[in-house]
């Protein structure tokens, strides 16, 4: 049986070091034994954006990026985007089993139960501008929201934490529709309890006189699944921050709200976005070889959007789903004039050694935006969208790092390469 560790032989020193390997790491602490002088620091890792580094152990999501698989607590996502519906997959994520029809039942109740919102949110919200970007209100009005529940500071009491979590799933949808009411001018419609977690945020998005507003299966559906497919997705950018602000011990709506400000970048939420750009710049299914020798060449600015993966070396798992999804979406309002170019784009790239060698595949943003821009959504909306699925995630997460003893306080150590020591020179003499 061959022994979990390794052997370092240091090269200044001469000196050899055995490190234990557990779960196919080394913890980078046990670098700093190896030294070449009682003064030294000791060695440390470099690891600009946590390539090669496990800053926890979790027991959410698996990915395995070479074989594009997704599962949620041992769950394969293909299952559950078929079978299940948003709400037991954040329950499942959450509390880490899938619960029984009675645990489900309570669930439903406590987070249909907690979407209204304090009325002083509406005014927060009226005090943005009215061209203001539908993320930077709902980012900046979840960090309000710790003002509004004090009791959230209690993090480390179970209940105040339960309490917490039903808050900012149920009221997420809320907030998020209240930023793009705004954003159209229009009056803010309130939760309707009668309906769906999905159901319910198309209504406060898009209802208008009728007394009862009734959302199309179809799209309700659709939306729900988009929510699966969004719920978590590992130490992503924005759970790191969630996880790294929530180190602090701060209460989980400031730690959400950093998460969220995370999310907003366009290289993570607002990724989609840029698949549609590109899908509008090339305007036409014969101009897509044109477009393709270009990104080959190199030649300007040209990328191939929505496509590759930081972790997914493989056809990403939720971008299968959700071209399958497309199909239900577009026979209700019709058909994206955008999709033909984005499945022969496909098809082109997925036959090209240039892109197969370097294995870019489709990932989740390359046919999300169509779907998104057919249910009405803005662009500047695709990144709430986002966070409302990602939410049991970012709360899974903070949950899951709280109790974890290991973990402290984020702080990573740097390399410093500025100056050793200079003496300070008055203003005269500069």
């Amino acid at each position: 049986m061959p022994k979990e560790s390794l052997t370092v032989t240091d090269n200044r020193t001469g000196k050899q070091y055995e490190l234990p390997i557990e779960n196919g790491t080394i913890r980078t602490t046990d670098l700093r034994q190896i030294k070449v002088s009682p003064e030294d620091f000791g060695l440390m890792g470099y690891d600009p954006a946590f390539m090669n580094t496990a800053s926890c152990k979790s027991k959410v999501t698996f990915i395995d990026g070479d074989k594009g698989i997704l599962r949620y607590r041992g769950y394969p996502i293909e299952q559950l985007a078929e079978q299940s519906n948003f709400l037991e997959v954040a329950y499942l994520i959450v509390q880490g089993e899938l619960p029984s029809k009675e645990q489900l039942e309570d669930w439903k109740y406590q987070i249909t139960h907690h979407t209204i919102v304090h009325e002083n949110i509406k005014k927060f919200m009226d005090g943005f501008h009215y061209d203001a970007h539908p993320m930077g209100m709902f980012t900046s009005t979840m960090a309000a929201l710790s003002t509004f529940y004090t009791d959230a500071k209690n993090i480390f009491d179970k209940e105040s934490r339960q309490i917490q979590i039903y808050r900012l799933i149920a009221k997420v949808p809320t907030i998020a529709a209240f930023a793009y009411r705004h954003t159209m001018g229009l009056p803010y419609a309130y939760p309707d309890n009668d309906l769906s977690y999905a159901g319910n945020f198309l209504n406060m998005l898009f209802k208008m006189t009728e007394p009862k507003y009734v959302p199309d299966p179809a799209l309700e559906r659709a939306l729900d699944v988009l929510f699966i497919l969004h719920a978590d997705h590992e130490q992503n950018c924005s759970a790191n921050a969630m996880r790294s602000v929530g180190s602090s011990q701060v209460d989980p709506y400031s730690a959400l709200a950093a998460a969220s400000a995370a999310l907003y970048g366009p290289l993570h939420g607002g990724a989609n976005e840029a698949v549609l750009r590109m899908l509008r710049e090339i305007g036409s299914k014969d101009k897509i070889p044109a477009f393709i020798k270009e990104v080959k060449e190199g030649k300007g600015e040209k990328k191939l959007m929505g496509f590759g993966h930081r972790v997914y070396k493989n056809y990403d798992p939720r971008a299968k789903i959700i071209k399958k999804l497309a199909d239900d979406v577009f026979e209700v309002t019709g058909k994206n004039p955008l999709l033909d170019i984005a499945l022969e784009l496909e098809r082109i790239a997925l036959e090209d050694d240039y892109f197969v060698k370097r294995k870019l595949y489709p990932n989740v943003d390359f046919y999300s935006g169509l779907i998104y821009q057919a249910l009405r959504f803005p662009v500047e909306m695709f990144p709430v969208l986002f966070a409302i699925g990602r939410t049991a995630g970012w709360v899974a997460q903070w949950e899951e790092m709280l109790l974890d003893t290991e973990q402290k306080i984020a702080r990573p150590r740097q390399v410093y390469l500025g100056y050793a020591s200079r003496d300070y020179v008055p203003i005269v003499r500069r």
